[in-house]
């Protein structure tokens, strides 16, 4: 069987989005369950590689270390006005759904 993908969102997103994955079946943390609030984004990217879940972030930083070259598991970026939370569980869902943990390794991908 195929590994799916798994997801952790950063202190930048709403635990509703963490909720509406759940429902669906889907692995996901969130940095206050995992107790990293406050840490160094690179902190973050380091939890989340070492899990091989894609961090979920509205924060821009991400989008500097992601150019950077640091290695990750995945980004996925979404400024925070943009989408609603509706639209940005769907098309998480959407990736979910079609892509593989290797697809999505050192990849920033913009909701």
């Amino acid at each position: 069987m195929t590994e799916r993908i798994k997801f952790h969102l950063d202190e930048s997103v709403s635990n509703a989005i963490a909720l509406g994955l759940r429902r669906r079946g889907i692995n996901v943390t969130t940095t206050s369950e995992t107790g990293l609030i406050g840490v160094s984004d690179k902190e973050q990217i380091a939890f989340a590689l070492s899990e091989n879940r894609i961090l979920i972030t509205h924060d821009d930083d991400f989008i500097m270390l992601h150019r950077s070259g640091i290695n990750h598991a995945g980004i996925t970026y979404c400024d925070q006005k943009r989408r609603s939370i509706g639209e940005i569980l769907n098309t998480l869902i959407l990736i979910w759904e079609t892509l593989e943990p290797e697809d999505m390794k050192n990849q920033l991908e913009f909701l």
